[in-house]
């Protein structure tokens, strides 16, 4: 009756799993954590930081993009170093570095190096991201107990951006804002520590290529996309400034792919998007975050400039949401994962998340948090578990492991490329139709149409998606035989460098 995602023959032939593998997967969540929490933990600590550096206004919205684009436009080449070095390397260097990096942005003394540190922080989630997701698709042979450790990892990926709110308001209010950056210096440390004793010796693969040519046209492809993106909200659509930066990224991304058909040992293997499961779960995945960070960015804003609440009353506004999302990412999805297509699970997920951001849509003014905000939360967090979960074993099943790092890299990237050009697209959405409103003139009303028909846009976009993953998401997800990396010859890519 149903059409669950096979484990890979490769996989089934392993033995003797890992004995301490439930253990190994305590360091990885963390890891997924960190990088998820960092989206956003910063958020709600913006004015506060602001105020402190001296910054202007136009400088904010690169505290949150400096972590994102570098993130994004990183994570291919990432999930190449997590296979060429191996995943626990990958894991430890990712740790460490992203220790040094946090340090760095919670101590910056100007606005420059905050930036810079988050950038660097970027960097590291790109290494530790894919080497994560890569670890559980390979430690966990059997079924069963893969479809446990993806629903652990999809409730920590699909929940640590809205932890990221709850924590960043009560660490700004009640000690400062630098601690939503150096608290991650203490739990980066102690996993790596832990990782040092706990994570399984992987077996690194020397003879796959790191292209940088193609790393560089991959991240100033997304750079473009996402800096015209976010800038649009200032300027309008039809701004040189925005559309010129948009049409060199999808140009740059277009000589991206041309280069990776091309090549012998591509650091994408576009076999990867020649199985149709793979690529709606990809879309799933993007979509679902567009939906849960449009959430939280609007009712950041809704919370504190419409109803005037306190950082650490915002970010325990928020608390409803993470919960749903865990008991659906675990509980749910975990459970029915073993019996339920995950056609139906992302379908119905994405249904879910679609209900909860339209009931926003009908925001107003004498909206009330019990009656309109809490019920769209809670819709919303019960439909990530059955997005994320089920849609990350699709993306990773079929999948050798030694491209199982730069299958994981593409889950990712749908994640970050989601919430930064579908966040920036959003905002711009809301902030053209709060300068086009003509109803009260409470200037707060206006606010809260810009973010009810951005809510309108998402949930029209969802419905498509569920409609597509519905119709789509049947069969079993093939292998990836293009992806295999063959001996590096000198007409490869990268084996000059």
């Amino acid at each position: 009756m149903t059409d669950q995602t096979p484990t890979p023959q490769h996989e089934q032939a392993q033995p003797t799993p890992f004995a301490g593998r439930w253990r190994a997967l305590g360091v990885i969540a963390v890891a997924q954590l960190l990088t998820a929490l960092d989206a956003t933990i910063v958020n709600i600590a913006l004015p506060t930081a602001q105020q402190d550096l001296g910054f202007g206004d136009g400088g904010r919205q690169w505290v949150i993009t400096a972590y994102t684009l570098t993130f994004a436009g990183l994570l291919l080449i990432g999930g190449r170093i997590a296979d060429r070095v191996g995943r626990r390397t990958a894991l430890l260097g990712g740790l460490g570095g992203f220790a040094l990096a946090s340090a760095i942005a919670g101590s910056a003394p100007t606005f420059e190096v905050l930036i810079a540190g988050r950038a660097l922080q970027g960097a590291c989630a790109a290494v530790l991201a894919p080497a994560a997701l890569s670890s559980i698709a390979v430690m966990f042979t059997d079924a069963r107990e893969r479809g446990r450790a993806f629903a652990v990892y999809g409730a920590v990926a699909s929940s640590g951006a809205i932890v990221g709110l709850v924590v960043g308001g009560a660490l700004t209010e009640l000690v400062s804002w630098r601690w939503c950056l150096l608290v991650n210096v203490m739990f980066a440390l102690g996993a790596l520590v832990a990782g040092i004793g706990l994570l399984p010796r992987s077996e690194p693969h020397p003879g796959v290529p790191l292209p940088f040519v193609s790393a560089a046209l991959a991240t100033a492809g997304l750079a473009g996309l996402v800096y015209g993106a976010a800038h649009a909200a200032e300027h309008g659509w039809t701004d040189p400034g925005v559309w010129g930066p948009g049409v060199a990224g999808l140009s740059l991304l277009a000589a991206f792919v041309v280069r990776q058909s091309r090549s012998a040992a591509p650091m994408l293997p576009l076999g990867l998007f020649a199985d149709r499961r793979r690529v709606l779960a990809y879309v799933a995945i993007a979509s679902g975050v567009v939906a849960s960070f449009g959430l939280s960015l609007m009712l950041t804003y809704y919370f504190q400039a419409v109803l005037g609440w306190s950082p650490l009353h915002t970010g325990v506004a928020f608390l409803p949401l993470s919960v749903a999302v865990s008991v659906s990412g675990y509980a749910v999805s975990g459970t029915l994962a073993r019996t339920t297509s995950p056609r139906w699970l992302v379908a119905g997920g994405l249904a879910l998340a679609a209900a909860g951001i339209g009931l926003l849509a009908t925001l107003g003014l004498g909206s009330g948090y019990l009656t309109t905000v809490l019920p769209a939360m809670s819709l919303l967090g019960l439909g990530m578990g059955g997005i994320f979960t089920p849609a990350i074993q699709v993306v990773t099943s079929g999948v050798s492991p030694r491209d199982a790092g730069i299958a994981a890299a593409v889950a990712n990237v749908a994640m970050q490329v989601g919430s930064s050009v579908g966040v920036a697209v959003l905002n711009s959405i809301a902030v053209a139709a709060t300068r086009s409103y003509v109803g009260s003139p409470d200037p707060r009303a206006a606010l809260v149409h810009g973010y009810a028909t951005s809510a309108a846009w998402v949930a029209g976009g969802l419905t498509v998606v569920v409609v597509l993953v519905a119709a789509g998401l049947t069969g079993r997800t093939g292998g990836v035989a293009s992806a295999s990396t063959p001996p590096v010859s000198r007409n490869q890519e990268g084996a000059t460098r």
